[in-house]
């Protein structure tokens, strides 16, 4: 369980109520996308609205468009990014050119980068880096060896143990331990038919292929033992929905109970080893799992469980390495799990891996250029026009009684909005970078990480930190600290455009705003206070009204089939199916309020102003994907696929139906009655 992960199983957002100025009315420059922002020429007119709306909106550009070889999906999401990392090149390059104007850091950033792309030196120095690495491996001669190894930065673990804000009270941090990762998704391993068995066949060659080229002996047999270790520990795992439910992953324990539940495990050394055993508390989250898995160490062999150590070193860091390994790696994870047909160019690869090392140094940068200060200023005055418009909502509920009301208005108000970027960055000065070894520039990296988080551990939680970049393309809410952030990159047409029609900015970045916001009020947020704190403040005559909503809404969604013979999974997909359907409601009542302010919308190029909302809501979401990818996102992501964030979230919305007429014999049509309507 990362902590960002658990974080986000408690949701936020916005403030007061504010006047949101017309925006595009007395802009002087045209929108980035058609005449009033969204691009119609994506539409598919044959398409009606009432029959697939999705479809009726990019249904042409679904159409004409190819996904990119080198990418698993295609889209406005998709082009941002690759944007953003054209931005960000332009940042490195300039740091080339121009050393002296970034200082140190951009020496750090410039250094980092080199030894990615010094591809000749990487095959040059061939698998020599790996060796203190596996040699450590090698000299485990008992468990004890093997679970300071588990709690060790770099190698692979049944346990993941790590810090968090404390579930009891957030402005400090507590420790929890939970399930490790595996080679594959959980589900992988255990699925039956034919799809399966060919990813399960795929990866013993190679888990086969790795260890042959790091020049292991018996590679095939090892592999085999390998992945039936794997096997073993993914039948006892918690599945991704099962991950969701936080009252059972909030099982705070004392080193003397975690050893009462796991006895295998020597917990008192592998948190030191971690340097987290100070915690009064540990959250033994994926409790059961961990049970099992401590008997699972017990039971196999200590060969099998270094030759897995070695295997995961050598896979996990395969890109490090020559080009055989990381063409390996390329050819399992990216091209049979994903469909991806090309690797990506290189310095686009390049410009993830400085993201996610040195992400907060190119950030600040990277907002002193691309980011207008005018861009935060219309954002908070959105922000808080969608917190009106959830205010609104929630006093006028028929569901919930006053209790209810009371306290969740009184989280609303707490909600903090965070737009654009930090208001201090990260200080990377500390992390020794090496021009000339990349595979010991990511293990100080993930050390660097590892000593803010022992840093900060002691301390009371800074609720100024931020779990994504500001050129990161997405937003998220955290309930722990029951705020909502939106990074610089993602305030982009077509989600945000200061020159686009009015209708189009609230369809489009407002309903993220609600989703956001209405992740404070899903089924995973609802559990959370004002502060953060895991609290109930729900009578149970409104927990159960919630309940029976959102087990209908769950329902709706378990009903969809996006591949033939794949469900989505309305379990998994709840709260972010919750803030889709919270978020477009008190989008559509904050451009209300908007348009009581400025006057009726007029009709632009044939279409109203409702109309023009819900176009860009769905533009939105355009987005193409590869069949293997889509279904490892819906085996494992709590995301529906994006069509049906569209048209699975508008049946149930009235004004919908009322902005293109859409009538009984339209296959989206829901009668009245069976409209979920929670927030």
């Amino acid at each position: 369980m990362k902590i960002k992960t658990l974080a986000r199983l408690m949701a936020g957002a916005a403030l007061v109520v504010g006047v949101v100025p017309a925006l595009a009315q007395t802009a002087p420059n045209p929108p980035r996308y058609g005449s009033f922002g969204v691009d119609t020429t994506a539409q598919k007119p044959g398409v009606k609205p009432g029959d697939d709306f999705w479809t009726h909106a990019n249904g042409g550009w679904a159409d004409k468009v190819q996904i990119a070889p080198d990418r698993a999906s295609a889209g406005f999401g998709t082009q941002l990014t690759l944007e953003a990392e054209a931005n960000v090149r332009g940042i490195l390059d300039d740091m080339a050119k121009n050393p002296g104007a970034y200082g140190a850091t951009g020496k750090q950033v410039g250094d980092f980068y080199a030894s990615w792309m010094d591809e000749a030196g990487i095959e040059a120095r061939g698998t020599a880096p790996l060796k203190p690495y596996l040699d450590r491996i090698a000299g485990v001669n008992d468990l004890a060896g093997l679970q300071v190894l588990f709690a060790s930065i770099g190698y692979a673990t049944p346990v993941d143990m790590e810090i968090i804000p404390d579930l009891a009270d957030p402005t400090r941090y507590t420790a929890v331990v939970s399930q490790g990762s595996l080679g594959m998704p959980r589900d992988y391993y255990l699925l039956e038919g034919e799809k399966y068995d060919a990813f399960r066949t795929a990866y013993r060659a190679y888990v086969t292929k790795i260890q042959e080229l790091a020049g292991f002996s018996d590679a095939a047999a090892k592999a085999d033992a390998i992945i039936a270790l794997e096997t073993a520990i993914a039948k006892e795992q918690w599945s991704p929905e099962e991950n969701r439910d936080i009252a059972r992953i909030n099982d705070p324990q004392s080193i003397a109970g975690l050893e009462a539940k796991a006895p295998e495990f020597d917990w008192a050394l592998m948190l030191k080893t971690v340097g987290i055993d100070k915690a009064p508390t540990i959250i033994m989250a994926n409790n059961t799992a961990l049970t099992e898995t401590g008997k699972i160490m017990a039971a196999t062999p200590l060969a099998t469980w270094k030759d897995y150590l070695a295997y995961r070193f050598v896979s996990d860091n395969a890109g490090f390495l020559p080009k055989a390994f990381d063409d390996a790696r390329f050819d399992f994870y990216s091209r049979t799990l994903n469909g991806v047909q090309v690797k990506r160019d290189r310095w686009k690869r390049g410009i993830q891996l400085v993201n996610g090392a040195l992400g907060e140094a190119v950030g600040a940068i990277y907002v002193a250029k691309y980011f207008p200060p005018a861009a935060a200023q219309q954002m908070g005055e959105l922000i808080e026009n969608l917190r009106g418009a959830y205010e609104q909502r929630i006093k006028g509920s028929t569901w919930m009684d006053a209790a209810t009301k009371t306290a969740a208005l009184a989280k609303l108000k707490a909600f903090e909005p965070r737009i654009g970027h930090p208001v201090k960055y990260v200080d990377y000065s500390s992390m020794k970078v090496d021009r000339g070894d990349i595979l010991a520039n990511a293990m100080a990296s993930a050390h660097f990480q590892h000593q803010l988080q022992l840093q900060r551990f002691p301390k009371p939680v800074d609720r100024s930190l931020w779990s994504m970049t500001p050129q990161t393309v997405n937003a998220y809410y955290s309930g722990l600290s029951n705020q909502i952030t939106f990074p610089a990159a993602i305030l982009q047409p077509p989600y945000f455009d200061p020159n686009a029609d009015p209708a189009v900015n609230y369809g489009a970045i407002g309903a993220i705003i609600g989703h956001e916001m209405g992740h404070g009020f899903d089924d995973q947020g609802s559990q959370f206070g004002p502060t953060g704190k895991f609290e109930n403040w729900w009578t149970d005559a409104s927990k159960a009204a919630f309940k029976e909503r959102t087990s209908a809404l769950a329902a709706q969604y378990d009903a969809y089939e996006p591949i033939p013979g794949t469900r989505i999974n309305g379990k998994l997909t709840l709260g972010e199916n919750i803030g889709d359907l919270g978020g477009i409601e008190a989008a559509y009542g904050a451009y209300q309020m908007h348009q009581a302010q400025h006057g009726k919308a007029k009709v632009i190029d044939g279409l109203t102003g409702d109309q023009r909302f819900f176009l860009a809501y769905a533009q939105a979401w355009q987005a193409k994907v590869r069949e293997n990818a889509q279904l490892q996102q819906l085996k494992t992501d709590p995301h529906s696929p994006a069509k049906f964030r569209v048209n699975g979230i508008v049946r149930n919305v009235d004004a919908w139906y009322k902005a293109f007429n859409i009538q009984p014999s339209d296959a989206l049509y829901l009668a009245p009655e069976k409209r979920v309507r929670i927030w």
